[in-house]
């Protein structure tokens, strides 16, 4: 049993349900924010290589060369956006959250497909601490896709205000943003989920412990419903982090 908010969960940790994507030096890695795939490759010092496959060394001793916002599943506070530096290292303290998984179609308005209140605000209720949203359609190219330029899905203002006055403190979507790719650099969903009305004054009631999660994979096979989320970051003194949310079905409840 695990016990969140005064409440008890039986879950069964030997079966998780990783919903992250894997972050490779391969074609086959996602890529959003017109960068270039990843690089991982040996140390270098004159003819020594950091390769045990090149004869030259006792140990693989890798560098590797990413983005967190571009690359791949990454977890976020609110230091993505304000001009006074926070860390997500900081603000993530605890690890394991109520989650409600919803499935949604974003909504066509004019050019762009976009996630409103109204498709998500039958499907929340107070005692979820996260939310994870399964976009439609869900294929699996969703794990190796080419964002840039290509105007992805996006949250509404109104959804994100209504999300945050859910009480939903972590968001957790398919997408490489919950904003729009280009919107002049107005970051609306980013900004009404943190509750930032001024990036370089912030406010006192903005939501310093919320994250934001993109760009993860939900798989077709996984139910909506409840369950115990694992929010697994790595300690990185950054704004973001790469991440790897792990979802645990609820076996028993108990108040």
């Amino acid at each position: 049993m695990i016990a969140i908010l005064d409440n008890k969960y039986q879950i069964d940790l030997s079966k998780p349900i990783d919903i992250s994507i894997p972050l490779t030096n391969t074609d086959e890695n996602p890529i959003a924010w017109y960068i270039e795939k990843p690089v991982i490759e040996p140390v270098v010092f004159g003819d020594w290589i950091g390769k045990v496959s090149e004869g030259k060394s006792s140990t693989n001793f890798n560098n590797i060369f990413f983005n967190p916002h571009g690359h791949g599943t990454h977890t976020e506070c609110l230091g993505h956006i304000t001009n006074d530096f926070y860390s997500i290292n900081q603000s993530l303290k605890q690890f394991f959250f109520t989650a409600k998984l919803i499935t949604v179609e974003p909504e066509k308005i004019g050019d762009d497909f976009v996630i409103t209140k109204e498709s998500i605000s039958t499907s929340l209720n107070v005692t979820n601490e996260a939310l994870i949203i399964r976009t439609i359609p869900n294929s699996k190219d969703k794990r190796s896709r080419k964002y840039s330029n290509t105007n992805p899905p996006y949250l509404s203002e109104d959804a994100a205000i209504f999300i945050r006055e859910s009480e939903i403190q972590h968001l957790l979507i398919d997408l490489p943003s919950v904003d729009k790719e280009h919107d002049e650099g107005k970051l609306l969903a980013h900004k009404a989920f943190w509750n930032v009305k001024d990036t370089h004054n912030l406010n006192s009631d903005a939501r310093l412990n919320a994250t934001i999660t993109e760009m993860i994979y939900v798989r077709e096979d996984i139910e909506d419903g409840n369950y115990i989320l694992n929010l697994q970051i790595a300690s990185f003194e950054n704004d973001a982090s790469p991440s790897k949310p792990i979802l645990y079905k609820i076996l028993d409840f108990r108040m």
